[in-house]
């Protein structure tokens, strides 16, 4: 028995706490939403060229090590989300660069060709693109979370529209213009489109922990 679930029970018994907190409680997403990672394993997520870049611990999913990328291959709306809102809770240590993917698709190796990446970084400073950012579309320089503390990249996507939000504060509201064909010629799969979702593991110096994923399919 964990030493901090003992102590809760002792408590509880002691008529301090309702018996309830006593245990540790699975996540449970908000209404409307469905969890699409089970704390424990890599059930539905698939890595690609690196298998050793991703662990779990604490119930997060945690990404140190070579590039490579971590998918979600399971079968939650058939595995393929077009308009939706995604939640991930993110925790960055310092000077980590780290990402989430939505429209993408699981491929052997490099940085995914499709979709769109969301940026985690708030403090690598290799890179000005910051915490945020709909990742060379339209990108946030300020820091809008910290290190060490646990914040939830929140991603809607309907239609041509998206927005993200960090900790309820708006940081992209973006619509893909008509005939858009990417950022630049190097890019043509970053359109919106349809696909599923990707954690990015980007270098052996960055930290990044990801949990709490769940995602609500929109109509």
């Amino acid at each position: 028995m964990k030493r901090t679930t003992f102590i809760a029970l002792t408590f509880a018994l002691a008529g301090l706490v309702p018996a309830a907190l006593a245990a540790d409680k699975p996540f449970k997403p908000e209404k409307g939403f469905k969890s699409l990672f089970n704390g424990k394993d890599f059930t539905d997520w698939s890595v690609n060229e690196s298998k050793e870049t991703f662990s779990i611990k604490d119930g997060a999913i945690v990404a140190k090590g070579p590039r490579s990328h971590c998918f979600y291959v399971g079968k939650v709306n058939g595995g393929m989300f077009k308009d939706f809102e995604l939640k991930v809770d993110v925790m960055t240590e310092k000077s980590s660069n780290g990402g989430i993917y939505f429209h993408t698709a699981f491929q052997e190796q490099s940085w995914p060709d499709k979709g769109f990446e969301v940026q985690v970084n708030n403090s690598y400073d290799r890179d000005p693109r910051r915490t945020g950012s709909l990742y060379m579309v339209q990108d946030n320089k300020e820091i809008p979370a910290q290190d060490f503390k646990w914040f939830t990249e929140h991603i809607i996507v309907k239609g041509n529209h998206v927005q993200v939000f960090v900790d309820g504060k708006k940081i992209v509201d973006w619509t893909q213009p008509e005939g858009y064909t990417g950022p630049n010629k190097n890019s043509p799969g970053r359109v919106l489109s349809s696909g599923t979702f990707a954690l990015q593991g980007h270098d052996p110096g960055s930290t990044v922990h990801y949990k709490n994923i769940r995602v609500k399919v929109l109509k």
